[in-house]
């Protein structure tokens, strides 16, 4: 795979999941090299209409490449979602996607520093121009900061050796690129798991919090539940545990009703009603599109949609 192209994970089921309709209004919140979007625009009619976001310039660039009249990219986080899409003038959108993680364009090329397999200047962030870089972040953070960062983000059972390992060497001199980082930890390790690198979940531990992942996709969902036209289908394609989590939790809380306390005198008519419905259940890749790309394998998908009658 080279350093600009990026298969599209769960392709068809994700735009099936969104149940494109010729005349309606879309959101990618991810839009990447624009595999999804691609397929969107090829089943939407002339009336339909695309907004695509992405916090990375190189992936809007690519984005700029598509002219369509129907089609519009932005640059910036999906944690500003509803500011985004009110700068298009749109009010409600009948789909929105999230394909969560970071592509292989941004793993491929060399010196983004996502990778440990080549080396590169410590950097992680899916904007070049916004916040800290990774080096920043390990060269000034507390020793705490960061076994706890390594410990949640990466589900890291070193995290206490390797934010001490850290610690020890920036006294000596800051870590500034990708193979520095993964040779130390690779030292701090006393045991590796088969077939992964000991610094696999360092990397993706720091690069979560570089990018405030988490917290962007926190920000990003409530928004989207008020975006959505009644009917309107939510998608999400997670790529993480900690994600799916996230996402799992956000739509069980909103498929049922608010919990009233027990007991409570409440007309049928008066019970608070669920703002969304799960959509079949959670979909994963299949082994032949694991085997055509294998960065698809820890990929879970899950589809709701807003219920009608609910602003």
């Amino acid at each position: 795979m080279s350093g600009g192209s990026h298969a599209a994970v769960l392709l068809e089921q994700a735009v099936d999941g969104l149940n494109v309709r010729s005349d309606g209004s879309y959101v990618d919140c991810t839009f990447g090299r624009g595999g999804h979007s691609r397929l969107i625009l090829a089943r939407l009619g002339e009336a339909g209409r695309l907004i695509a976001l992405d916090r990375d310039p190189q992936a809007v660039a690519a984005g700029g490449e598509i002219v369509d009249r129907r089609f519009r990219i932005l640059h910036g986080r999906f944690g500003r979602l509803a500011e985004l899409a009110a700068r298009t003038g749109v009010a409600r959108v009948d789909g929105i996607l999230f394909d969560l993680g970071v592509s292989s364009p941004q793993l491929d090329a060399p010196g983004r520093g996502f990778s440990f397999r080549s080396d590169a200047p410590l950097d992680m962030r899916m904007d070049p121009g916004a916040g800290i870089t990774a080096a920043e972040w390990l060269a000034r953070a507390p020793e705490s900061e960061i076994r706890e960062v390594i410990k949640s983000y990466g589900e890291e059972r070193f995290a206490k050796q390797i934010a001490a390992a850290i610690v020890a060497a920036r006294a000596r001199r800051p870590l500034g690129t990708t193979r520095e980082l993964a040779a130390l930890v690779a030292k701090a390790v006393p045991a590796r798991e088969p077939r992964q690198d000991p610094a696999t979940r360092t990397f993706q531990a720091v690069r979560i919090h570089v990018n405030q992942e988490l917290e962007e996709l926190s920000l990003a969902l409530p928004q989207s539940l008020e975006l959505l036209k009644p009917a309107g289908r939510l998608v999400v394609i997670s790529f993480h545990s900690l994600e799916d989590r996230i996402v799992k939790r956000f739509l069980r809380s909103h498929a049922r009703a608010d919990r009233l306390p027990p007991r409570l005198p409440v007309r049928a008519r008066e019970l608070p009603r669920p703002r969304l419905r799960l959509v079949g259940r959670a979909v994963r890749p299949s082994a032949p599109e694991i085997a055509a790309n294998p960065r698809a394998r820890s990929a879970v998908m899950r589809v709701a949609e807003k219920l009608p009658g609910i602003a």
